[in-house]
């Protein structure tokens, strides 16, 4: 049985999880609890969870499908310059300077699996500051001179929670 409980598994994950070619090394990025690490793994991939605070995945600490990596993404440089991964995955965070590192991170054929919150958020709660909210069209501006857009969205949703967010799937051309 996993070991996480799949309801908190963002729909769009789940729903193009299964692009990423199957024992992928995969970059979660800013893992938070690890959710997204641990569906993934149960998939069958190797997970790189990259957080500023390990403490939501520190029981994955002995299990030799995770790499963790406490590491200050927005005051450090890039900690993974000439790693690839076959996937990367990035939930509830927006950092504009790092959507070139993410395209370099990402191998040929690979996918980039990409949600969270867009302005108008506001309205529904949590995050309200316009540094954590995604402006329009802002993904598809950062990813689709490099990568083919295999699918897009902006607007509300209602599961897990009434939000606006902006969601991207994107594969790195081989």
């Amino acid at each position: 049985m996993a070991d996480h409980d799949e309801r908190n598994i963002s729909p769009w994950v789940c729903r193009h999880a299964g692009r990423i070619a199957p024992g992928s090394d995969i970059l979660d990025l800013a893992c938070g609890s690890g959710r997204h690490a641990r569906f993934l793994a149960d998939r069958g991939h190797r997970v790189t969870a990259v957080d500023t605070d390990l403490a939501g995945v520190g029981d994955l600490i002995t299990d030799d499908r995770f790499e963790l990596l406490e590491y200050d993404l927005e005051n450090s440089p890039w900690p993974l310059t000439g790693r690839q991964f076959g996937g990367i995955v990035v939930t509830h965070y927006r950092h504009p300077p790092l959507y070139s590192d993410l395209v370099a991170s990402l191998a040929p054929g690979g996918i980039l699996i990409y949600d969270t919150f867009a302005g108008g958020n506001e309205s529904f709660g949590r995050p309200r500051n316009p540094a954590y909210l995604l402006q329009p069209a802002e993904l598809l501006a950062a990813f689709a001179a490099d990568l083919r857009i295999v699918a897009y969205d902006h607007g509300r949703v209602e599961i897990p929670a009434p939000a606006i967010r902006q969601r991207l799937c994107a594969r790195r051309p081989e």
